[in-house]
């Protein structure tokens, strides 16, 4: 029995840019891949975000595992504010014979400080605007990003 490609939503272009940071249609966060490579400082932060808390247990590159989903997948099938408030706040999946814990990262200013950074890193993973592994070509960090850094750290 053939099984089917997996179908990856067509890359989509920001509509607006403000201070670096780019957004669709809907106003969510979203990336900037140009047409050599280089993406939006947010995707390549998401990148490294991504792999420095979320990879141990939703896989890689955003691909799952056994033990957690693909959030590639998950970022197409939830809205932004849906994605957000299952991390700040976890969530229990219970049906017969499993169970599924996300715990809450509300607390974690590793996770919090950088939720967009993760949140458009997946959209171009599962969008497949980008491929596995660390972005090649960046943009430089914007100010309005470092600023942001300062204030949610707390520096």
């Amino acid at each position: 029995m053939a099984v089917a490609p997996a179908v990856q939503a067509e890359p989509k272009k920001p509509v607006s840019e403000e201070d670096g940071k780019y957004f669709d249609a809907e106003g969510n966060p979203t990336y900037n891949v140009k047409p050599d490579g280089t993406v939006d400082w947010y995707t390549y932060s998401g990148f490294r975000r991504y792999h420095a808390e979320c990879h141990v247990c939703h896989g890689p590159d955003g691909m799952g595992s056994t033990y957690a989903p693909a959030l590639i997948e998950s970022v197409e099938r939830l809205s932004y504010q849906d994605f957000i408030a299952v991390i700040i706040q976890g969530r229990e999946n219970v049906t017969t014979g499993s169970q599924s814990v996300m715990p809450s990262f509300g607390t974690n200013k590793n996770v919090v400080c950088y939720l967009d950074d993760i949140y458009v890193y997946l959209r171009a993973r599962g969008d497949g605007a980008i491929g596995r592994g660390r972005p090649m070509k960046r943009e430089d960090k914007p100010q309005a990003a470092i600023d942001a850094e300062k204030a949610c750290l707390g520096d």
